[in-house]
Formats: structure tokens, C-alpha cells, sequence
């Protein structure tokens, strides 16, 4: 795997920032518009996805990287829940929950691969 110089060259943080931009667009617009509560917490669910990585990337040490991709990682299975409530309560249209749910299932897929192979680095650093 190639070293990344700057977080926003990492794959899952641009996936992260598509998720949350449109989730932007999405809560600019009813019924979510003026659901107050709902929209800034998917809204709060959806940019700690790609602030976490930013965060976490930028101490500059593997361990306290994968703990930030830990929480990153969380963050997606919070946004996922939040909006499964909204399409389960017709708030959100199939074709758009679909594709958020998609992309935010992909997110935490790639996450995870990243963690992996960080915590065998890691590993492999140690064992030298």
C-alpha cells in the first residue's frame, strides 16, 4: 500500500466527504429541512466519518490512526442507523437511502481494510 502524504489522499476519506456532502444537500430540503433534531445529528453522523480520519491521520502514528479509524468507523454504522430510521419512517426516498446506504456499507469495508493491514504493519514493525 502506498504512503499517504496528506489524508485527503486517502480513498475512504473522499468517500467519507461524498457521504456527508450529501447528506448536506439531502437536509437542505423537506421533510428533513425542518426536522431539527434528526437532521443535525445524521448531518453530525455523516461528517465525523471523514473528521475522525482527518483527526486521526494528522497525529502522524499508526496506533492513535487506527484508533480514529476505529472511531471513523463507528461513526458510518451510526449514520447507517439514523438513516434507516428516516427511510423506515418515509422521510428518505428508497433510491437515495440505496445509494447512502451503499456507499457508507462500502466506507466501513474499506475502513476496515486499512485497519487491518495497519495493525499488521505494526505488528511487523514489532516483530523486527
Amino acid at each position: 500500500m502506498a504512503k499517504a502524504d496528506r489524508f485527503e489522499d486517502l480513498e475512504i476519506w473522499k468517500i467519507a466527504v461524498d457521504i456527508a456532502v450529501s447528506v448536506y444537500l439531502l437536509c437542505d430540503n423537506e421533510p428533513l429541512k425542518s426536522d431539527w433534531g434528526m437532521k443535525d445529528q445524521i448531518r453530525r453522523a455523516a461528517c465525523s466519518m471523514s473528521d475522525n480520519i482527518a483527526e486521526g491521520f494528522e497525529y502522524n502514528n499508526n496506533p492513535d490512526f487506527i484508533r480514529f479509524l476505529r472511531y471513523s468507523k463507528g461513526s458510518s454504522g451510526e449514520f447507517r442507523n439514523k438513516l434507516t430510521i428516516l427511510f423506515s419512517a418515509g422521510k428518505v426516498e428508497k433510491v437515495v437511502f440505496d445509494e447512502l446506504y451503499n456507499k457508507s456499507v462500502f466506507f466501513s469495508s474499506k475502513t476496515q481494510s486499512l485497519i487491518t493491514y495497519l495493525k499488521k504493519f505494526e505488528a511487523d514493525k514489532s516483530k523486527k
